[in-house]
């Protein structure tokens, strides 16, 4: 099924709620200008609409209907927008610069950098809603991470839609260890990077 068939009518507003949000978060300063604190680059920012199979086997995990009506109403991840950057620290300071955007209202947020998932997962999941402009009105998630985090998560995800694969279990055990290895490099790469700002 296309994007077209399945989001209809709906499809150019989602499609206008990622051009804003993509336009919102370039306008991250990378040098700190314009905030109280020194802030961090933003590395990359990736852009997706939920695809209709994916969707529809969400709301189907949930016993709800599987139609667009019931995915917009019920889900809050069919735009979702994925941030990283080089720090923890980072991840942090973007968050509170999003959370502070008069064009967006922020519902929820999820830490799961200082709360992993069991599998190891780490990131920073904010579900915000456009206050003004174009896509006003409509949900989306903002997944926020280091490039070390999104790396792991990537090869994860390919683990996941995978069916039927040899030493599940070995791969999923070493991907938890990887997982806590990363954390652990992340950490002290934020230590080197407080003791190069020490003046000497």
């Amino acid at each position: 099924m296309t994007m077209e068939e399945y989001y209809g009518a709906a499809l150019p507003s989602l499609q206008e709620a990622i051009g804003r949000l993509l336009e919102i978060i370039g306008q991250y300063p990378a040098s700190g200008r314009g905030t109280e604190e020194p802030s961090g680059e933003v590395l990359y920012v990736r852009s997706r609409l939920k695809s209709p199979e994916s969707l529809m086997a969400k709301l189907k995990k949930h016993g709800l209907p599987l139609d667009c009506a019931s995915a917009l109403r019920q889900m809050h991840d069919i735009v979702e927008i994925r941030v990283v950057c080089s720090f923890v620290e980072d991840v942090y300071r973007i968050c509170r610069w999003i959370s502070d955007r008069p064009e967006l209202s922020v519902c929820q947020i999820k830490d799961y950098i200082a709360y992993p998932k069991p599998n190891g997962y780490r990131s920073c999941h904010m579900i915000v809603s456009l206050t003004d402009g174009p896509g006003s009105g409509i949900q989306a998630e903002i997944q926020i991470r280091t490039i070390a985090l999104d790396f792991w998560a990537a090869l994860e995800h390919q683990l996941k839609y995978k069916h039927s694969i040899p030493h599940e279990e070995l791969i999923r055990s070493e991907l938890k260890r990887c997982a806590d290895e990363i954390a652990s490099i992340d950490l002290s790469m934020q230590t080197i990077r407080e003791l190069l700002k020490e003046p000497f």
